[in-house]
């Protein structure tokens, strides 16, 4: 029997900025469909020039394990509308 090694697709999300710290270079999103905020850094929104996120901004973006503590998620390719 051969086994398939499937990728897991990554799933786009919506979500709104709750805040973000221009100066720090972090903040969170909170998701639309609801959970936990969501931790974002600067250095992974998708935007030319300098990398930040206003109050209320809607993003779309994909999550991953947060290397630093495997039991929460951080957002990548964070892409401001």
């Amino acid at each position: 029997m051969q086994v398939q090694n499937f990728e897991e697709v990554p799933q786009v999300k919506n979500g709104t900025i709750k805040w973000f710290n221009a100066e720090k270079g972090y903040g969170f999103i909170s998701d639309d469909e609801g959970g936990d905020d969501v931790f974002v850094h600067f250095s992974a929104i998708q935007t030319e020039g300098f990398k930040t996120l206003s109050e209320g901004q809607r993003v779309t973006y994909e999550t991953e394990p947060d290397p630093r503590n495997s039991a929460k998620t951080r957002a990548v390719n964070v892409t401001p509308l």
